[in-house]
């Protein structure tokens, strides 16, 4: 009897793993997505990063991966969070402060993968410590709000008589990258005009505001609202004759003159390894926050002609992109 027990015991111990990958292999995973941006060709261009680095991994959209977006752009993103939650998602990507914060505040159990650009996830109080957050929440964090002085010193090389620079931004993002402008601004004795757009419907406006206090070069601070409405804010850029700081490198090659940044598809990409780690079982408490590694100096030197600026020789031998 004594050795029936252990051959049992021994075969359950071996056929269970068997069963708990049987049950994977045949579970359609439901992931949702927290945009607080509008849905367009570059949100998907974008969002292909994620969705690519889950198909490497097995989870293959339309086979046993179903992905739940909800989009923002201008809309209170707390009952979006809640409609999520109630439909029992794996895990959940929130994307920026304003996506993360809704969804912190809607659920502690259900995981959420974050992609925040603007926040310290230790000081909001999303996360204990960045080695082991502890709760249900894990995610890349960018939290370098000294960037912002980065983009003003770029733009003031790129425009050597700039003396008053607007800043675009959005409430939603919080106000570190905003600060970090002002005390940058101080510094390179640049007058700051900050102006606000919380939705895409709102970029028009609000760059118009800007060009009344007559500034002759911009800054624009990360935002969902902004990367959804790239496009539009690079052609009013470009009908006021306004040169421009970007954050990303897709600006630059849409039209934009410059961006310091790193490269959002693949900070998603970044993300999907995270939700892997959590489909496979291990609980975001365990997980490490990470942070992009790559920052990328994009010049678009037709913009520049266009604009009548000469791009310096020291900062075109930084470029890692020089789009012709």
């Amino acid at each position: 009897m004594r050795l029936i027990g252990l051959v049992i015991l021994t075969l359950s111990l071996i056929l269970s793993p068997l069963a708990v990958e049987a049950q994977h292999a045949g579970k359609t995973y439901r992931i949702g997505v927290l945009y607080p941006g509008a849905d367009n060709n570059i949100f998907r261009g974008n969002f292909d990063g994620f969705r690519q680095a889950l198909g490497a991994a097995g989870h293959v959209e339309g086979r046993n991966l179903v992905f739940d977006v909800q989009f923002g752009d201008g809309r209170v993103l707390a009952p979006l969070a809640t409609e999520l939650t109630e439909r029992h998602p794996d895990l959940v990507l929130a994307v920026a402060r304003s996506g993360v914060t809704a969804m912190h505040a809607a659920t502690s159990t259900i995981p959420v993968v974050a992609l925040d650009l603007e926040s310290d996830p230790v000081a909001s109080g999303f996360v204990k410590t960045v080695p082991r957050p502890g709760g249900n929440l894990t995610g890349v964090f960018m939290d370098f709000p000294e960037l912002a002085g980065k983009w003003l010193e770029i733009l003031k090389l790129t425009v050597p008589a700039l003396a008053r620079v607007a800043v675009l931004w959005d409430p939603a993002t919080g106000p570190a990258q905003l600060d970090a402008a002002r005390r940058a601004a101080q510094t390179l004795k640049l007058a700051m005009h900050p102006v606000e757009a919380r939705s895409t419907s709102d970029i028009e406006r609000a760059v118009q505001a800007a060009m009344r206090e007559r500034p002759n070069g911009m800054i624009v601070l990360t935002s969902p609202v902004f990367n959804s409405g790239r496009r539009d804010i690079i052609a009013i850029a470009a009908r006021h004759r306004l040169p421009t700081l970007f954050p990303f490198p897709g600006y630059a090659t849409d039209g934009g003159l410059a961006s310091y940044g790193p490269e959002v598809q693949r900070m998603y990409a970044q993300a999907a390894t995270l939700a892997v780690k959590i489909l496979s079982g291990r609980p975001p408490a365990e997980i490490p926050i990470e942070r992009p590694t790559t920052f990328r100096l994009s010049l678009n030197l037709k913009t520049a002609k266009a604009l009548g600026l000469a791009i310096p020789q020291t900062l075109l031998e930084r470029a890692d992109d020089i789009i012709q």
